[in-house]
């Protein structure tokens, strides 16, 4: 069986098991594989900028944010149906990604960090400035009235589960088959020798802008996606807390793979979930438990296992 195959055969499977998976487990594990899926997606959509082209983003809350308020604004206050908002909401994350990639990647390294940062706190101040409209920190509630498509009702499990699993599938299969692509194992090259990928007459900044680009819509997709099921959009989800999140997820799954996302997003949620329940100090133990992983896991869970036992993950 050739490389490509294999990547195939084990994207498919995997989405295989998560459709099995939706009809088996019980209500409540059905709707944090729900919520797992949609911050996976998120995840994913930083693993293109930070683990394949090897930009490091400080402010890709932002992103999310944009599609949560693109689609949340249009739902609650226009009472837009749920595929024009969401359609709205990858607008919104995709221009205001062009925008910012236009600016910050006029920096490199440090500043680069710095100017992404910036602009997310600018949207965070925003979205308080603008409480009358996005609630603030307290936010606004979408009406389950509204939250339906082709007349099934999102705030069913069974149906919440599946729309966040397709939303996850698209993100998964694009970003496989990206980085196939001719334009993926640029990026690639981008990350490992910026220099040597230009001497070569590759043209390094459209990559970078395009992969920016591709990155914000992606995390746009995942927060216009989060506010339509979850039926919540507050500024809280444009704090600097939930750029963190997705270099953690990244980091522990492990950084340019395609997987590694969703098993840094549920390894995250679950061990976070399990200690809660066992102690008052879970994030003491979620927090030395990260540690470990960092210190003998370097490459994180997927990338120990490439480089340890299956050379051939993607």
């Amino acid at each position: 069986m050739t490389l490509d195959a294999r990547s195939v055969a084990l994207h498919l499977g995997l989405l295989a098991v998560l459709v099995v998976l939706g009809f088996l487990l019980p209500t409540y594990h059905q709707g944090n594989l729900a919520r797992i899926l949609v911050l996976a997606t998120y995840a994913i959509g930083y693993n293109v900028l930070f683990g394949y082209t090897g930009l490091l983003s400080l402010g890709h809350a932002m992103f999310f944010a944009a599609g949560m308020y693109g689609a949340g604004l249009a739902m609650h206050l226009g009472g837009w149906p749920v595929l024009p908002a969401l359609l709205l909401g990858l607008i919104s994350a995709a221009a205001l990604s062009a925008v910012v990639a236009m600016l910050a990647l006029r920096t490199i390294g440090v500043a680069f960090m710095i100017v992404t940062l910036m602009f997310a706190q600018a949207v965070y101040l925003t979205a308080l400035y603008l409480g009358e409209w996005t609630g603030g920190d307290e936010g606004f509630v979408i009406a389950q009235a509204t939250r339906q498509i082709a007349g099934y009702a999102l705030t069913e499990p069974l149906t919440r589960y599946f729309a966040a699993l397709s939303i996850f599938a698209v993100a998964l299969l694009i970003t496989a088959r990206m980085m196939q692509m001719p334009f993926g194992r640029v990026l690639i090259g981008v990350r490992e020798n910026e220099e040597r990928t230009q001497m070569l007459g590759y043209d390094v900044f459209r990559h970078k802008l395009l992969a920016v680009i591709i990155s914000g819509t992606i995390a746009g997709a995942a927060g216009a996606t989060y506010a339509i099921l979850f039926g919540y959009v507050g500024a809280t989800f444009a704090s600097v807390q939930y750029s963190i999140f997705p270099l953690l997820w990244v980091l522990l799954g492990g950084m340019g793979t395609t997987i590694g996302p969703l098993i840094g997003v549920a390894f995250m949620f679950y061990l976070i979930d399990y200690a809660s329940g066992v102690t008052n100090a879970y994030m003491l133990i979620a927090g030395a438990t990260l540690v470990l992983l960092t210190l003998f896991a370097r490459a994180g869970i997927v990338g120990e296992i490439r480089n340890r036992w299956v050379p051939w993950l993607p």
